[in-house]
């Protein structure tokens, strides 16, 4: 099944238009889609159309939006996503996003700026080669939309004699890597059954003798599973979360892993991040939606009463 036929033919334009990454539905009717970077608002739908697209998608998938199950997140067999929410929780109507899958490839120099050298030192695609062939971890940090899926995808590629275990939520990772397992969670059933969980399938990767593990996203319980396999001899491995900073990367996962542990200080989980986490690569995104690598930091111990501390490595 694939997003384009399920659309009204106004909007299957948008899903074939390489530059569109977005299309947004507000307040049942409005649409608004991404290009290149910027929202263009391009037109309205009739009344009730887009629940009427929503059921048509959700319906093969097995998913339900209904005044009981209001908000749905959920991925098509071709990558294509869609996230919805209907009222009485969207007050002023439906709301959708349609997140458009692209099979683009990128390299290291789609993510520097002409500018992204170090003073007297080298520049960005070597510094982060470098730090792919040494053994450390590396936490990729960033805000939505900055383009840490696809810097994680083009390391992937870079390493293509080692095996991955590739861990999401929903699948977005496009990568052409030839010994790559891939596992995505699963929600529960509208009867609460069957949920498969980030740390589940983090868990059994474990087991499956990876070489390299990545994490699509680390929001959850998982967090501390993941820090424990990291700082007990996992190398190589990747990871994402959602932060405004390098630092304030660190400090989330630190957060995330201590909901987990009972009688723990703040102090015990840092040594713990510090013994798992190598680099931090944060990326940012520019005015016209360009996605750059902003800064990398090399994390060491600075002791246990001292915050978190970050190497400067290279900042744009």
């Amino acid at each position: 099944m694939t997003l384009s036929p399920l659309l009204p033919g106004s909007l299957q334009q948008h899903v074939v238009d390489d530059r569109v990454t977005d299309i947004l539905i507000n307040h049942e009717t409005q649409v608004w889609v991404e290009r290149n970077g910027s929202l263009h608002r391009v037109e309205d739908l009739a009344p009730g159309l887009i629940d009427r697209i929503l059921e048509r998608i959700l319906t093969p998938l097995g998913r339900r939006l209904d005044r009981l199950s209001p908000m749905v997140d959920a991925r098509l067999p071709d990558g294509n996503r869609v996230c919805a929410v209907i009222a009485p929780i969207a007050t002023q109507g439906t709301c959708a996003a349609f997140r458009i899958f692209r099979q683009r490839k990128f390299d290291l120099h789609d993510f520097a700026s002409p500018s992204a050298t170090t003073s007297g030192g080298p520049d960005l695609v070597e510094i982060v080669s470098d730090i792919i062939r040494s053994g450390e971890n590396v936490l990729v940090t960033g805000a939505t939309g900055s383009g840490k899926t696809s810097l994680v995808a083009t390391l992937i590629d870079m390493a293509s004699s080692d095996r991955f275990l590739i861990l999401e939520d929903t699948q977005e990772l496009a990568i052409d890597h030839p010994h790559a397992v891939r596992l995505e969670a699963r929600p529960a059933t509208p009867e609460g059954r069957g949920y498969v969980s980030l740390d589940d399938l983090l868990r059994t990767a474990l087991r499956l003798r990876p070489d390299r593990i990545v994490v699509g996203e680390v929001r959850g319980s998982e967090a501390l599973t993941l820090l424990q396999a990291l700082s007990t001899g996992h190398r190589r491995c990747l990871a994402t979360v959602h932060a405004n900073s390098a630092l304030d990367g660190l400090h989330r996962l630190e957060v995330l892993a201590l909901q987990g542990l009972s009688g723990w200080s703040i102090s015990d989980v840092r040594r713990m991040v510090e013994a798992a986490v190598g680099y931090v690569i944060h990326m940012s995104r520019g005015e016209h939606g360009d996605r750059h690598i902003d800064h990398i930091g090399h994390v060491y111990p600075v002791g246990t009463d001292a915050p978190q501390r970050l190497h400067h490595v290279f900042s744009r």
